[in-house]
């Protein structure tokens, strides 16, 4: 057994939660105020993008002979990992430098052009 017999759960319901998160990343970007839980919901939405990727290539490479096809949606999973800790680190350094300065993290509290 290979393929989609190993997995009883389907393709759509994976992308289905993987919209879910989104949104869920969405609703935190905009309804928060603390400069790290909206990092954190750029981190789900990011994974919600990896999981939509491993969905699509998995039912990709179901569909066909070749492996090569499920390689595709692996590789732009690892550059979207690589992206997502790029962007933690830059963030997380810029939210330590602005605490530093203003003594907060409330991103409405922050006006750049006046420190």
């Amino acid at each position: 057994m290979t393929g989609p017999e190993l997995v009883p759960v389907p393709y759509t319901w994976v992308l289905a939660l993987s919209a879910v998160l989104f949104a869920i990343g969405i609703l935190g970007v905009l309804l928060r105020r603390n400069g790290i839980a909206i990092f954190l919901s750029l981190e789900i939405m990011l994974n919600s993008a990896n999981l939509a990727f491993a969905a699509f290539a998995f039912r990709f490479a179901a569909g066909h002979s070749n492996a090569a096809a499920a390689i595709d949606g692996q590789v732009f999973i690892f550059f979207i990992i690589a992206v997502a800790a790029a962007e933690a680190a830059v963030g997380l350094a810029l939210f330590i430098a602005l605490y530093r300065h203003k003594e907060t993290i409330d991103v409405d509290r922050f006006n750049i052009l006046r420190w």
